[in-house]
């Protein structure tokens, strides 16, 4: 019985000997140029919280996010991140709705001036709904883009659009390699 504890003893010290001696002087000046680098974050959060997007004190869209959180980092600009997602309700100058956009995540760049949606994104802008996982709003160049998604038009269209783009009233869809669905109306043997 004490014979196989003390080899398990030995086998145990033998193998951590083994793993110590597998790590050169490189690899451990990496670890500590490594741990060095500590980037600290600060994080304000706020529950509830709606966004007003206007223009010369015309409401353009509202934003509803149940948690956003202001995340200052030691290194690097400052980020607002909406971990449980994100609604906008567009509209026009008159305050009609014209269009959502809702995504289960989203995290606004302020230095950049970009916000992605990401997870089950959906914008129905004017009948026309946009389906994607991922989609950039670029606030420089007042547009959307997006890798991929899948347009559905008002009369039933469907394309798998790639490399997708549209400005932010979503009146002209810009994409390459689209493939669908789409209908006719009338007789095409004519």
């Amino acid at each position: 019985m004490r014979s196989s504890g003390i080899l398990s003893r030995l086998v145990i010290l033998y193998l951590i000997t083994l793993f110590f001696s597998a790590c050169n002087d490189d690899d451990l000046k990496r670890a500590a140029t490594i741990s060095s680098k500590k980037i600290t974050l600060s994080k304000d959060r706020s529950t509830e919280v709606q966004i007003i997007f206007s223009d010369s004190a015309i409401v353009k869209a509202k934003g509803m996010a149940p948690i956003l959180d202001q995340v200052n980092p030691s290194v690097g600009s400052k980020y607002q991140e909406m971990p449980s997602g994100v609604k906008i309700t567009f509209y026009d100058p008159f305050q009609k709705i014209t269009g959502t956009l809702v995504s289960e995540y989203a995290i606004r760049k302020e230095t950049e001036q970009l916000t992605i949606f990401k997870k089950h994104v959906v914008v129905v802008r004017d009948g026309l709904t946009f389906n994607t996982e991922e989609l950039t709003w670029d606030q420089r160049k007042h547009m959307f883009f997006s890798p991929q998604g899948i347009v559905t038009k008002p009369d039933g269209t469907v394309l798998n659009a790639i490399n997708f783009s549209a400005p932010e009233d979503f009146s002209i869809l810009d994409f390459e390699q689209g493939s669908g669905q789409t209908y006719v109306n009338g007789d095409l043997t004519q």
